[in-house]
């Protein structure tokens, strides 16, 4: 604790100290810390292993290339390694504004949301070379940026632990999301409800340890499944999750306009949520073939995990009428758990679940 606040202390000239613990991940540790002048900043120091040095460039770089989205980057240090952020302050976070009583609020909250990573991703096409040269300032050496294997990842990763055989042609089929529609914008990494700051009818992103560019649809079918990776998930409304959609594609259209075509997005979308719904049964379903987890550990309410897993399955079924081997799939995930006997997923507390 003393080396970072001396670190921090020298990068703005001023003292940092009355460190108090944001909680951080296992990969950092996040401060809150009164500095000489009688403000305030957060603090965020990375271990030194390979992931956390990943994350670490990855938001040095993604602070500065998306400037407003985030909190303002004030300092960097790249051999601690450790950053130096604005400090936001409190203010609630759109998986508290879902949670709460208000419809009218969690519909405002939502489409404020879907606006903001929109815009960001209309206002940041086109700029991969200033990315990458972000990140070679703050580099340590030994990260590799390639194309994102995740796609493959979550195909090669489906488990047979439930003992169910894959139906013939499920590799043919799922080999299309490894060709999601390119639309390349850029994003924080993890959009979920918890890393977003309300402030009014304005958003302001946290967590940019992800930065990165991808296909448009790795970030849009979260206004469809809703979260793709998320805890905070529950149903919402029909109407409310279109006009999410409706708010996030017309924003991101102002930089991909191919995207205002329905056949594009629709298929896109489809896509997305195949490619998402694999990855979480690959993630998940081991964790729970002997008894059921909350999907945080602390939070409330928040579905459990068996509950998530077959919302997902059974959501993804009517997406996928041309793609028989998929559906077959789901299928047999769903009669295969059906012993889990678990309630069906409720809608959000702030739309009466």
């Amino acid at each position: 604790m003393e080396s970072v606040l001396r670190a921090a202390s020298a990068l703005l000239g001023t003292t940092v100290s009355a460190p108090a613990d944001l909680g951080g991940s296992a990969r950092s540790t996040v401060l809150r810390c009164a500095t000489g002048d009688g403000g305030s900043v957060i603090v965020k120091a990375y271990k030194e292993e390979p992931e956390a040095l990943r994350c670490f460039t990855a938001e040095a770089a993604g602070l500065a290339l998306g400037a407003g989205s985030g909190p303002r980057l004030l300092a960097v240090d790249t051999a601690f390694p450790l950053l130096v952020m604005e400090d936001l302050g409190t203010a609630p976070t759109l998986a508290d504004v879902l949670l709460g009583d208000s419809a009218d609020a969690a519909r405002a909250a939502l489409l404020a949301w879907a606006g903001a990573y929109g815009r960001l991703a209309a206002e940041t096409i086109g700029r991969e070379d200033e990315l990458a040269a972000l990140r070679s300032r703050h580099d340590r050496g030994n990260q590799r940026w390639e194309a994102d294997p995740w796609p493959a990842e979550a195909v090669a990763g489906l488990p047979e632990a439930l003992g169910v055989i894959a139906p013939d042609g499920l590799e043919a089929e799922t080999a299309s999301i490894l060709r999601l529609p390119d639309y390349p914008v850029y994003s924080p990494g993890d959009i979920c409800p918890d890393n977003n700051l309300l402030f009014g009818d304005r958003v302001r992103l946290l967590d940019f340890e992800g930065a990165n560019y991808h296909s448009v649809f790795i970030d849009a079918v979260y206004t469809r499944m809703p979260f793709s990776s998320c805890w905070c998930v529950f149903r919402l409304p029909r109407e409310v999750q279109a006009e999410v959609e409706s708010a996030y594609r017309a924003e991101v259209a102002k930089g991909h306009p191919e995207l205002l075509d329905d056949d594009v997005w629709r298929e896109g979308m489809r896509l997305g949520m195949v490619a998402w719904t694999l990855d979480a049964t690959s993630a998940l379903v081991r964790r729970v073939l002997t008894e059921d987890r909350m999907l945080h550990r602390t939070r409330r309410p928040v579905p459990t995990i068996r509950q998530l897993l077959r919302y997902r399955w059974e959501s993804l079924l009517p997406e996928v009428p041309d793609m028989p081997a998929t559906a077959e799939l789901m299928r047999r995930l769903l009669a295969a758990t059906e012993k889990w006997d678990v309630p069906s997923m409720p809608s959000y507390p702030a739309f009466g679940g």
